[in-house]
């Protein structure tokens, strides 16, 4: 087995390293031959180019190919197209692995491939989210990091020529949000098979919420209503629906939860300040999360009101 890490990275010096020196450390043997890193530039404008040139003899498994910022999904399609390996390992690049992480999936995808027949099949590890920028694999598995996802790019493998036969991702996905669980969608029309992995485990770092981030958290949920209807366009099922949160069910849950309303970023600031400077950071995120789920579910809605859905 030939495996290629592909990784779209847009401005993440800092944590990129920590996810590329991982992935130098990984632990090789059947049914691995091989493997390489894909990494791939979005247009960065900080210094990760430069870093990345001065650090070249550190990372001899990383193949740097660079775009102009087209966003990750032509990121992904772009690592693929110069990817080497027979199958795919899509992670992103605030994820830090551990050691055993390509043989976790390499074993798993064998064993499954064996088991079926064939190759319809691809391989779902587990994310931990983590705030701990110093060692993010020491934070320890919470109830909070399961996930529901059929496809998620954050730690999945796929055979590359299976991944091929659906199209890739769909380049119309510009803005956040979707297009893997969009690639998923065609994926499980297919008959092809979630197998889970946890054993091959990622630690997703983000930063602990600060106040200066609402704003930016804002616009991720407008730009994920854009992008759930190019989804739901694309996919006019109950099923879509429900994932991109486009019922009335929804509509009525994030009401009832923030009481109209009441309940929002500017009536939730100074309780979220005083959580954060508590180092309540995650319980603080939880709290926001409520408003931003309203909002981007009434954005959804007013989306597709204003293009003539239902």
């Amino acid at each position: 087995m030939h495996i290629s890490v592909v990784i779209p990275t847009y401005n993440r010096r800092p944590i990129l390293e920590k996810c590329l020196r991982a992935l130098e450390q990984q632990r090789l043997k059947a049914p691995i031959e091989s493997y390489e890193v894909v990494l791939v530039d979005d247009g960065s404008t900080d210094d990760t180019i430069d870093w990345l040139e001065r650090q070249a003899a550190a990372f001899p498994h990383v193949r740097l190919i660079r775009q102009d910022h087209g966003g990750p999904a032509e990121g992904r399609n772009r690592g693929v197209a110069h990817a080497r390996g027979d199958v795919i390992v899509f992670i992103d690049s605030d994820l830090v692995v551990t050691a055993d992480f390509l043989l976790a999936h390499a074993g798993a995808l064998s064993k499954a491939w064996e088991r079926q027949g064939n190759r319809l099949c691809f391989t779902y590890g587990a994310v931990i989210n983590t705030s701990n920028f110093e060692n993010p694999t020491a934070e320890p598995h919470k109830l909070s990091d399961l996930s529901w996802a059929y496809f998620a790019t954050g730690n999945v493998a796929i055979d590359r020529t299976l991944l091929e036969s659906t199209g890739l991702f769909d380049l119309g996905f510009r803005l956040y949000g979707w297009e893997d669980l969009e690639l998923g969608e065609r994926l499980r029309r297919q008959g092809v098979q979630l197998v889970r992995c946890p054993e091959a485990v990622g630690y997703h770092w983000h930063p602990a919420l600060r106040l200066e981030q609402v704003g930016d958290l804002i616009r991720v949920e407008r730009e994920r209503a854009k992008m759930g209807l190019v989804f739901y366009r694309k996919h006019p099922t109950r099923r879509v629906r429900f994932i991109i949160q486009f019922t009335w069910l929804h509509r009525l849950l994030w009401e009832i939860l923030t009481l109209g309303g009441l309940i929002n970023e500017r009536s939730l600031r100074p309780l979220l300040g005083w959580l954060i400077r508590h180092g309540h950071n995650a319980l603080a995120m939880e709290l926001l999360r409520l408003p931003l789920n309203r909002l981007g579910v009434r954005a959804l809605f007013q989306e597709a009101r204003a293009e003539g859905l239902r």
